[in-house]
């Protein structure tokens, strides 16, 4: 087995472009940005391990896996809602953002409030769709890895998702 001079370039590699790609699927999907701003990587290098670890807004792991609804939805992690429903003020901004005001049967506009509350519901009940914004990129450059330093250092790209979406899944749920 060929010793790798260059590990660190090369999960460097990785996971920059991983992230890269990522930010470029979510500016695809015409969202907000935070998510976007808020992923980041980290590689350590030890002398017998090697530790990569992402990170983004907790909603982002969700987003990315999907989230069944109570009433619809599939997830491809198992996340579902069950009894608590996304918080309503966590659309007031992206409302107001992408200009949504809806009048009601009389022309007048619907309150903020209701607005955030029935878009809120609505996710509750159908869910959220997979989007796999991250999962994509992470798979795609996992396979370009040199296979002698995978073994090695026995990066499992099954096991290193599942840790990494199963660390976010548990802090999120606190």
């Amino acid at each position: 087995m060929a010793e790798f001079e260059n590990i660190q370039d090369l999960l460097n590699d990785f996971r920059s472009n991983v992230i890269r790609e990522a930010k470029k699927n979510l500016s695809s999907q015409n969202t907000s940005g935070k998510l976007s701003r808020s992923l980041s990587s980290v590689v350590k290098k030890s002398k017998n391990s090697i530790q990569i670890s992402f990170e983004m807004e907790d909603y982002g792991f969700f987003q990315d896996r999907g989230v069944q609804g109570t009433k619809s939805g599939k997830s491809l992690d198992g996340y579902k809602y069950t009894n608590k429903m996304p918080p309503p003020s966590a659309f007031d901004k992206w409302n107001v953002k992408k200009g949504i005001a809806p009048r009601d049967k009389k022309g007048k506009f619907i309150k903020r409030k209701s607005l955030n509350f029935l878009i809120a519901r609505s996710i509750f009940e159908k869910g959220i769709k997979p989007t796999l914004f991250f999962t994509k990129p992470f798979e795609k450059f996992y396979k370009r890895l040199p296979n002698e330093l995978v073994e090695k250092y026995g990066l499992d790209m099954e096991k290193l998702f599942n840790q990494i979406t199963d660390e976010n899944f548990k802090r999120f749920n606190k």
